[in-house]
């Protein structure tokens, strides 16, 4: 197996960052086959999407540390990626690293035996992130190439990459014999494919490939700041978003016996939303406070600085577009975050009382940060999320056990009417938090919400046949009908939902929804359904042609 021709390496800081960003580069350049790996046939396809950006979030964080240890590498990568892990594929992939920095934690290098430790320790943290485990997804691919590569542990570190990635290819091309959704819809699974991709990436380091990363998937358009917004005559009301990375120096501290509770301690009485960890010599701070300065002088105490950014938070605020239309200044008892895109399904749930309405949902999942950002943005001490999609769930509660300032509770919504219902029905008047998280989640599990889109492919899924050009009609994960046109959908999925028997029908239209077709849809479900309300508003979401709540 081993090419002779090959230099054996022992892993440092410096190889581990050069396998990270070949890793980005082969994911990146795969990127839209993994997306394509789609089990259902709508546009769903966003797993390499959320991995890529999952992992550059890591890269990024780690790549300034040229000289570290390849423990501080590792911590810094896993760090950069629970911040900016998207989708249930991006949060898996981010514990897998995770578990690969607790392996390697305080080890200036490693040799292959270090290296299958650390995996075997990946695959405990990638499993440990999942209440329910299912095989024949990214967790299988990463344990049996794991398991069967850990033999090859006294051998060179590329004859174990090698092994690693050999096993890998194997059992992803058997996750269908283990998960039958994949085996009916006649794909492999895609996070493991991702994982894959990632692994090559790590063994064209080892051979001294080295490609560019492909430009990221998400918007490199500068952010444009309305400077205007902060005058001359401008109260700081928000304060600044002030974020670092202190490297721990010898010559300032003891690093054997230093205790990093001191910074913490101080950081939580100078500043709120705070987000601490301590990665071997590093301490990343996220921290929002009026004096920065004051912040970063006292750190300076304890070590210097690796990075610095920090942000006036009253432009951050007025150039958000997903931001509360106006600050509250008192911090009230309960708060409301949701998850929605398309300018009428924001304003509805607006509307509905949402304090803040994350940008997102299908093929557009939202990251850690993006979380953490809007509970920033909502001055209250328990706040309710409702993710209203199966992929953003786990990201929302990965958010959740980050933040610090506000009690945050993730209702889990699976879809746009779990959401918009259990936020329309919410009562907050006991004052007891787990009560009414109790009772929003009841809610939500009663509510019908039926979807039309484009079929993306050809395929034959609960016995209805569907081509690609044409319209699905389905309810969570069961297609309900297949048509060739948007509205003979909806009118066929409304009656497989029972719309007869609902008192309301709540009609969002889509972005690339006409809006003669879909008044006309309208006038139709009032004529059949005459004893039915049927209230319709533009969404202008993405994805789906129709979402209908029935009530």
């Amino acid at each position: 197996m081993h090419n002779k021709n090959v230099q054996t390496y022992n892993l440092g800081g410096e190889l581990y960052l050069k396998m990270l960003s070949q890793g980005c580069a082969r994911l990146g350049k795969n990127r839209q086959a993994v997306n394509d790996l789609n089990v259902f046939p709508i546009p769903d396809g966003d797993t390499g999407d959320n991995m890529c950006l999952t992992l550059e979030a890591g890269y990024a964080q780690a790549s300034p540390l040229h000289g570290a240890s390849l423990g501080e590498i590792a911590s810094a990568a896993s760090s950069g990626m629970l911040l900016g892990a998207r989708g249930n594929s991006g949060v898996i992939l981010s514990r897998i690293f995770a578990g690969l920095a607790k392996g390697l934690s305080g080890r200036k290098d490693t040799d292959t035996d270090g290296f299958a430790t650390a995996m075997a320790a990946a695959v405990k943290e990638a499993y440990s992130a999942v209440s329910n485990p299912v095989e024949g997804t990214i967790l299988t691919v990463v344990r049996e190439g794991a398991d069967y590569a850990a033999p090859h542990s006294k051998e060179s570190m590329e004859d174990y990459i090698s092994a690693l990635t050999h096993a890998m290819e194997d059992s992803l091309e058997k996750t269908p014999d283990k998960l039958s959704v994949l085996k009916e819809a006649g794909v492999v699974d895609s996070g493991g494919a991702g994982l894959l991709q990632i692994f090559y990436g790590f063994q064209d380091a080892l051979l001294g490939i080295e490609e560019a990363m492909a430009e990221t998937v998400a918007t490199n358009a500068a952010h444009k700041v309305d400077l205007s917004a902060f005058d001359e005559n401008t109260e700081l009301k928000f304060g600044y978003c002030t974020e670092f990375l202190l490297r721990l120096q010898s010559s300032k501290v003891d690093l054997a016996s230093f205790d990093e509770k001191v910074i913490e301690d101080y950081i939580l009485g100078a500043g709120d939303s705070v987000v601490f960890f301590r990665e071997g010599s590093i301490i990343k701070v996220h921290v929002h406070t009026k004096t920065p300065g004051d912040i970063l002088n006292t750190c300076q105490k304890w070590g210097e600085f690796l990075t610095i950014k920090i942000e006036n938070m009253t432009l951050q605020h007025h150039s958000s577009s997903f931001a509360p239309a106006a600050a509250q200044v008192k911090r009230k008892d309960f708060g409301i975050v949701t998850v929605a895109n398309g300018e009428g399904l924001v304003e509805a749930f607006k509307a509905l009382g949402s304090d803040y309405v994350v940008q997102g949902g299908q093929t557009m999942n939202p990251s850690v940060s993006d979380f953490t950002a809007a509970f920033d943005a909502v001055p209250a001490k328990t706040i309710f999320v409702f993710p209203n999609n199966s992929n953003i769930i786990l990201t929302a509660n990965q958010a959740a056990e980050v933040y610090k300032d506000a009690r945050i509770i993730v209702i889990p919504t699976k879809d746009i009417g779990a959401g918009y219902v259990a936020i329309a029905s919410l009562d907050t008047s006991s004052g007891d938090a787990d009560a009414i998280a109790e009772s929003a989640t009841q809610t939500a599990s009663t509510v019908v919400c039926g979807l039309v889109s484009p079929a993306s492919r050809d395929a034959v899924k609960d016995g209805v046949e569907v081509h690609k050009g044409g319209f699905v009609g389905f309810r969570g994960s069961e297609i309900l009908c297949g048509c060739s046109g948007r509205n003979e959908a909806a009118l066929e999925l409304l009656e497989a939902l029972d719309a007869s028997k609902r008192d309301v029908i709540i009609m969002f239209s889509g972005a690339d929804t006409p809006e003669a077709e879909a008044s006309e849809l309208c006038r139709m479900l009032g004529e059949k359904y005459p004893s039915t309300e049927v209230i319709y508003n533009h969404g202008g979401q993405a994805v789906y042609n129709y979402t209908f709540i029935l009530c």
